[in-house]
């Protein structure tokens, strides 16, 4: 053990960052960026975190830490003094040697070089510069691209992103980010979305500042959270989130974030304030009311700019935010409260869907907000209180123990009223937002030894009000057992099993709409195996099941094997996935985290019957330039196409070719 933690601290590699994104990936969206994770892991991978000298906010930004754990670890240090070897954090309550593992290449007890002088000589000589390009476009031509009348894609199928990071310590950071996506065209400027900011840190009582587009994150998510956010997943403790407060915003993500000004002020000891503005032009369908003026009843969150309708809808609802954030912390006590308006050009409008009875009207909405978290022995308690004038009350309050050294657990109330609105909603739910929802959630963490550890939770909820395609109030279920078996590094064994039961109006053509529970269930055994310090192997078996009423349960399976070759010093590294996948239609499909080039996030779905297959390359050309290939291809059986509507594809493969270039000086 000691051993294998000396080199870690000094072989660590790209895979470290790797076996984190995939490891927090089963929490989001398929297509969510994951940028501002990958963003702060390498960071920490080139400039280590000092434990002697951190802070809470710092090592909240290390997702794999649960805010119990961060909470002990300050307890430690109170009461024995610095760190005199990383061996110590064994001895913490709540750090279990995976734990070890997965903190030791973002960690050091040195003393780092840390310029504290804005200074022009500074900013040219010790600042760092990335410049990051990708290329990607799918290869077989998509009917959207075809002479169709009506709406068609109006632009060409290459994915186009250019990245530019510049960071000078820890006081200084700027960033400018272009995109274009797929069908998308060049309209009077050469990219559909531009992003981009200038954040400065540690000034004094300024304690943050950013010009420019940036995100919020406060409490458990209920009244003020935008960018980054997980849900539920195997490591029960995820459900207590750990606010970052201000940062700027690095995604490509057109629609989670703010832009404008913000600042993170020390009003004396333990106050800090964070005033901010921010003034947005989003996307919404439109039309004229009977009084002439425009409506609308939904914001168009997908930033896709690609047909005729949406270049219409793209840009047309001004928004302005603007509010303040204060929070008090001292030892094992914070507190903080929320206000802020939003106030939009045009104004939302009743729609008639029966189960959007209760949906935001008007052009402007207030919200306030309550949060805490309080640490006292094993126990860290946290919850937060929400409300937007005009509207309903949410809440969610939770508490995380330290039942023993190997044993954790999570228990969380939620209850978000039907009527609550807030347009900055992140918090733990089993809708999209979080709201017309009670639920209550259990989960434990087990680790008896460095070999072996077990995740279960259970999580019951009811939506008190109807939802699409369920015209009653409904409720329903989510359970997970989890097992890791890992007699060494090399060598790991995962089993999982995971289900969930809701209730949706039946298929059935009768004159009354009754619900129907619909059941899904998962079966995942995998095996991850290192035959040397070069070659990684992994394999996985899963199995989907799905029943609706007294339909035929389906059954769907998808077996693939993963090869990986990253010699330590070689300038050739890559990656290769067989798999074959047998899903009778998209209701037992099967989601995969797929390894991808740097920044890319692919998290792949396997659905219909076929081979799945991929190949990532990187090429070390110097030492500051890397360039990364990806090639994968989907070949469907006994189909005549592929997509559906304007991404339908004649013929039954499915391929794409990503390009990445990266330039760090």
């Amino acid at each position: 053990m000691i051993g294998f933690m000396a080199n870690a601290q000094t072989n660590t590699k790209e895979e470290d960052i790797r076996d984190i994104l995939e490891s927090v990936a089963e929490n989001l969206p398929d297509d969510y960026d994951m940028t501002e994770l990958v963003d702060v892991l390498e960071r920490y991978r080139k400039h280590p975190i000092n434990l002697n000298k951190t802070s809470v906010d710092e090592l909240n930004t290390l997702v794999f830490l649960s805010p119990l754990q961060i909470a002990n670890f300050f307890t430690h240090l109170k009461e024995n003094g610095p760190l005199a070897d990383v061996l110590e954090l064994q001895s913490i309550p709540g750090f279990d040697v995976k734990t070890v593992q997965t903190l030791l290449p973002f960690i050091t007890l040195a003393d780092m070089t840390d310029y504290q002088q804005i200074g022009f000589k500074n900013l040219i000589h010790a600042g760092e510069n990335d410049i990051m390009m990708r290329l990607a476009r799918t290869l077989q031509k998509q009917k959207g691209y075809t002479d169709l009348p009506g709406n068609r894609y109006l632009g060409s199928p290459e994915k186009f992103q250019m990245r530019y990071r510049y960071q000078y310590s820890s006081i200084l950071s700027a960033a400018f980010t272009l995109d274009k996506d797929a069908g998308e065209k060049f309209i009077d400027k050469p990219f559909d979305f531009y992003s981009g900011n200038i954040a400065l840190f540690k000034l004094g009582k300024l304690k943050k500042l950013v010009i420019g587009d940036y995100t919020q994150q406060f409490g458990q998510g209920l009244t003020l959270w935008s960018g980054f956010s997980f849900g539920k997943g195997p490591d029960v403790t995820s459900v207590a989130k750990k606010d970052l407060g201000l940062r700027p915003y690095n995604s490509t993500n057109e629609y989670s974030f703010f832009r404008g000004v913000a600042a993170t002020l020390n009003l004396f000891k333990n106050v800090d304030i964070t005033p901010f503005i921010s003034f947005r032009k989003l996307d919404a369908s439109q039309k004229l009311d009977a009084d002439g003026s425009l409506v609308q009843s939904t914001i168009n969150q997908t930033g896709l700019h690609r047909t005729p309708t949406e270049l219409k809808n793209k840009g047309v609802l001004a928004q302005t935010v603007f509010g303040t954030t204060i929070q008090y912390a001292k030892n094992d006590f914070a507190i903080g409260a929320i206000a802020y308006h939003t106030h939009f050009k045009s104004r939302f409008i009743t729609q008639t869907a029966a189960y959007d009875r209760y949906s935001f009207t008007g052009k402007s909405l207030t919200n306030l907000g309550l949060f805490y978290n309080y640490t006292y022995k094993n126990m860290y308690l946290y919850g937060e209180g929400a409300k937007g004038l005009g509207g309903g009350f949410a809440y969610i309050n939770g508490v995380l123990v330290s039942l023993s050294s190997t044993v954790s657990a999570a228990l969380t109330y939620r209850n978000y009223a039907k009527d609550y609105h807030s347009f900055f909603n992140q918090a733990v739910s089993e809708s999209s937002e979080a709201v017309n929802e009670r639920g209550l959630y259990a989960g434990l963490n087990i680790n008896p030894n460095k070999r072996w550890s077990f995740s279960f939770y259970g999580d019951l909820f009811r939506f008190p009000w109807l939802k699409y395609r369920v015209d009653e109030p409904s409720k329903g279920y989510e359970v997970l057992a989890q097992a890791i078996y890992m007699p060494s590094k090399a060598f790991k064994i995962l089993v999982r099993y995971k289900s969930e039961k809701k209730q949706q109006n039946t298929d059935l053509n009768v004159p009354v709409k009754f619900l129907d529970d619909v059941k899904r269930d998962g079966y995942r055994t995998e095996t991850n195996w290192q035959l040397n310090k070069n070659w990684q192997f992994q394999n996985r078996l899963e199995i989907s099941q799905y029943k609706k009423g007294n339909a035929k349960r389906e059954f769907g399976y998808l077996i693939y094997q993963d090869v990986d070759y990253s010699p330590m010093f070689a300038r050739l590294s890559g990656n290769v996935r067989f798999a074959y996948f047998n899903t009778p239609s998209y209701n037992s499909r099967i989601y995969a985290y797929e390894d991808d080039v740097l920044y890319s996030f692919a998290f792949g779905m396997y659905n219909g019957k076929g081979f799945r297959t991929y190949l990532n390359l990187r090429y070390n050309v110097i030492k500051k330039l890397n360039v990364w290939f990806r090639y994968g291809l989907f070949i469907y059986q006994d189909v005549k196409t592929v997509g559906t509507y304007l991404d339908e594809i004649k013929g039954n493969q499915k391929s794409e070719v990503k390009i990445q270039v990266r330039y760090q000086f």
